[in-house]
């Protein structure tokens, strides 16, 4: 009985012990808790949008295949897209930020820690309740219709003719509640930089990563609004009949258009830039240069902010605009492209001359600057209204877009992961592991979307669910399918990486690369408290100074 009991009294203890954890979660306000929330929770919507878009892969692989319906595929492409976007890019940058932001900058925490804890809550409750149209949205054949408008949701495949039940008022309300949490973070993030920055960090020697996320949220404060009030209008043409894109009564569906692209090109710029700060940041410490142009590559990311607020209906060239307007959004297009190759040119002039370490953060940022020159040059190619008008709508345009998301962003996530991984749990991720984790994905992006660009080419529209046999596209879908199973590989290796290296990783220390900003001079992983005492910098490179106080413009041997 004694043996029972005691059993019976260490059982309740570890329940009681992960009850505490699990409530000192649920309840903390550490913006290096959320930072973690937010990016495990990115990377369980990430598989979830991986699921979606491996069902649609095979669905492609063979022409004329009917493994599901086109209801089901339209439902799938929509909840992948919406996903990708929302659920996943947007909280994984907000999470990287909110971990690595405030030790950058030498500060305790975010301005507002509470604020930052329902700004992380309610993306997560937005999450939750675009799912919850699996179970509780009613659609053409019942409960259980998920949203089928695409993730852009067009007028008029949104009104209640085209979208009876429910399912697209789920797809709504989740995107509206999302984007209200992702303004909560952004003006956090914009307060602690402009108010909590250590003693001597000016703006210009704040890290490139702080500058550019600064950005990133003034673009979040500012193009979010525009679409919530285009969702509001929604919700008002269809529960009250207010018409405001119904073009029959009056109203117009190019109106949706302008207020979603007004958000949504501004958004891969917002989704994009980061992924530039990962790159700023790991290419200098792997190339043991100083990042190169700093003060150009400040000019051009406030450049492309600024011109990305102009280019928005390039996604509309072929729905008629006027001549002047089309040659407007021509001449806006390419002139992003501007501050854009600074970028690519002050990461090549960092990297030139420089000795280069090839560690695993290092090799995703050198595929992305590969894959996004390409993704940089098919922009060129779409921003031209002739040319545009010839694959719109195509899978060029997917392949385009994947290039972009996918071989920049993508990658230069993981990137990230693999770079801060050590300062976040105190042990290395393998480096075996992720060598094989990058070759996999390089060749699997290859395959995969590169033959997207020659079934675009072909004349293969987007968004068809199947295709005759008779078109030449099977033998360069079947290759895309492929290489999603290479892409899945990736995936697997990384996530048994973590799952390895948190039990028995390489002890890390506090500055395993031998980095320069001031997140590596606090312990891994740092304490609630961040720093013992809040520092004082005197360049952009405060942790060189303190390592080689004689030797302030040197380059580490």
């Amino acid at each position: 009985m004694t043996v029972i009991d005691s059993e019976a009294v260490a059982i309740g203890g570890v329940r009681q012990g992960w009850l505490d954890a699990l409530h000192g979660w649920v309840t903390t306000v550490d913006h290096k808790r959320i930072g973690i929330l937010y990016v495990g929770s990115a990377l369980f919507f990430m598989v979830i949008g991986g699921v979606e878009i491996s069902i649609i892969r095979l669905q492609l692989a063979q022409a004329e295949a009917h493994l599901i319906s086109p209801q089901t595929f339209n439902r799938l492409f929509t909840m992948h897209g919406t996903t990708m976007i929302f659920l996943f890019g947007m909280p994984m940058l907000f999470g990287i930020a909110n971990f690595v932001i405030p030790l950058m900058l030498g500060a305790r925490d975010l301005a507002f820690p509470r604020l930052n804890a329902f700004g992380f809550w309610l993306f997560l409750f937005g999450g939750f309740l675009l799912y919850y149209s699996y179970l509780g949205a009613e659609g053409l054949y019942g409960a259980g219709s998920a949203p089928d408008i695409g993730w852009f949701a067009y007028a008029p495949l949104t009104s209640k003719t085209f979208s009876p039940g429910n399912s697209t008022d789920y797809w709504i309300l989740a995107i509206l509640v999302s984007g209200f949490g992702s303004m909560l973070t952004s003006v956090n993030l914009i307060a602690t930089t402009l108010t909590m920055r250590c003693k001597g960090m000016t703006l210009m020697r704040m890290p490139m990563m702080v500058w550019i996320m600064l950005v990133v949220s003034v673009l979040v404060v500012l193009v979010i609004p525009p679409l919530t009030a285009a969702q509001v209008m929604l919700l008002l043409d269809r529960f009250l009949g207010a018409h405001f894109f119904d073009a029959q009564a009056g109203g117009s569906a190019l109106l949706w258009q302008h207020l979603f692209w007004f958000f949504g090109h501004p958004e891969v710029y917002i989704l994009m830039l980061p992924g530039f700060a990962y790159a700023s940041e790991i290419i200098p410490v792997f190339s043991r240069k100083v990042l190169f142009g700093y003060p150009a590559m400040v000019a051009a990311t406030v450049g492309i902010g600024v011109l990305s607020l102009g280019v928005w209906a390039h996604h509309m060239f072929a729905v008629g605009l006027s001549r002047d307007l089309n040659i407007f959004f021509t001449g806006s297009t390419l002139l992003v492209a501007v501050p854009t190759g600074i970028k690519i040119f002050n990461w090549l002039g960092t990297i030139y001359g420089g000795k280069i370490r090839f560690d695993t953060p290092m090799l995703f940022c050198l595929a992305f600057l590969a894959q996004f020159v390409v993704a940089g040059l098919t922009g060129v190619i779409l921003a031209i209204a002739p040319l545009d008008w010839q694959l719109s709508d195509s899978y060029f345009v997917v392949a385009h877009f994947h290039y972009v998301i996918v071989g920049g962003l993508l990658f230069t996530i993981f990137g990230a992961i693999y770079y801060w991984f050590p300062k976040v749990t105190g042990r290395r991720l393998s480096e075996t592991l992720g060598r094989w984790n990058f070759w996999l994905l390089v060749i699997g992006f290859q395959i995969t979307f590169t033959t997207m660009h020659v079934q675009g080419l072909l004349g293969m529209p987007r968004r068809i669910y199947t295709y005759p046999a008779d078109r030449g596209w099977e033998i360069w879908n079947q290759a895309t399918s492929v290489g999603v199973v290479f892409q899945i590989a990736a995936v697997a290796i990384f996530a048994f990486n973590v799952w390895r290296s948190l039990r028995k990783g390489q002890i890390a220390g506090d500055d395993p690369w031998d980095a320069w900003t001031l997140e590596w001079s606090t312990t891994s992983p740092p304490p609630s408290y961040n720093f013992e005492t809040i520092p004082e910098v005197q360049s952009r490179r405060p942790l060189w100074d303190l390592k080689h106080p004689d030797d302030p413009d040197g380059i580490h041997e």
